[in-house]
């Protein structure tokens, strides 16, 4: 059977020393909480993050939020201590930082088995280096394996560029190519993919662009560093209420008898494959997943 669909169009980073901020979090109209123990987090404050994260998680009031916790690298000093955390906590998801193939992602999947996490957990990658993007198809593969429990991409474009050197320019044509290769490796592993974050948190104008973007690129959503970019988040990546209409009508003009055998029909003028109407009913999922979850 498979499973509805979540709204992933925003997930917004909290930093897991702040208790303040995974406190406010439970009140946040965010989809996804990305509780971090990781880049956010001072090296002196590892430990007392990793508890406080915890301690929340395990405590609950999140809401239909999904909660995902970010571990620190398990080559790191941190790493272990953090995957026994969250499967302890158990999270919605484990965010895995630098993934650079398939190996990382089966790494960690086998130490899940080993600390008997729950069947329901699952993983995300981060997607943030040079080897990445050349392993992007293989790792997005991982989506296939069951063992493997991979749900979902996140773009680390920062440290992308950081690593390659690009420079995130308006647009990011120099990021384009590694965005759009991993969109495709999302897809074909059967996995969402998130869009990096927008720095600069007070350009609304250029964060509101950025996410048109990303939503024109088949992004499922987007990350955040900022509650007050949620908003905008929600309205480029939630279909629109026409888009919404017209795909409940060829849908229904699919259903009727006289059209079960048609692979293509005529809408309001228009011509209409059986393709668009699969594409529909993924539209109306994920409306209706959003309206039950306001």
């Amino acid at each position: 059977m498979t499973a509805p669909l979540r709204p992933r169009r925003s997930a917004l980073y909290m930093p897991g020393s702040n208790a303040r901020a995974l406190e406010k979090a439970k009140t946040l109209d965010v989809d996804c909480l990305l509780l971090d123990l990781e880049d956010a987090v001072a090296p002196d404050a590892k430990d007392l993050a990793r508890k406080q994260i915890s301690e929340a998680v395990t405590a609950g009031g999140y809401g239909e939020r999904e909660v995902v916790i970010r571990i620190n690298g398990l080559d790191g000093p941190w790493g272990e201590d953090d995957l026994k955390a969250a499967v302890a906590a158990n999270p919605d998801a484990i965010l895995v930082p630098k993934v650079n193939s398939p190996a990382d992602l089966q790494r960690v999947a086998h130490m899940l088995s080993v600390h008997g996490a729950s069947g329901d957990l699952k993983l995300w990658a981060m997607m943030e280096t040079p080897e990445a993007m050349l392993n992007a198809a293989a790792i997005g593969a991982c989506g296939k394996d069951p063992e493997v429990r991979l749900a979902c991409f996140v773009m680390g474009t920062n440290d992308l560029a950081k690593e390659t050197r690009a420079q995130l320019t308006p647009g990011r044509f120099a990021m384009m190519p590694w965005l759009m290769t991993c969109v495709a490796a999302a897809r074909a592993g059967g996995i969402d993919i998130l869009d990096g974050v927008y720095n600069a948190f007070q350009d609304e104008e250029g964060f509101a662009a950025e996410c048109a973007e990303g939503a024109q690129m088949g992004m499922d959503g987007k990350t955040l560093i900022h509650p007050k970019q949620i908003a905008a988040c929600h309205e480029a990546f939630s279909p629109s209420e026409a888009e919404v209409d017209w795909a409940r009508k060829i849908n229904d003009v699919f259903d009727l008898p006289e059209n079960a055998d048609k692979g293509a029909i005529q809408v309001d003028g228009k011509m209409v494959e059986r393709l668009h109407a699969e594409m529909g009913k993924r539209v109306i999922a994920i409306a209706d997943a959003i309206a039950a979850r306001s």
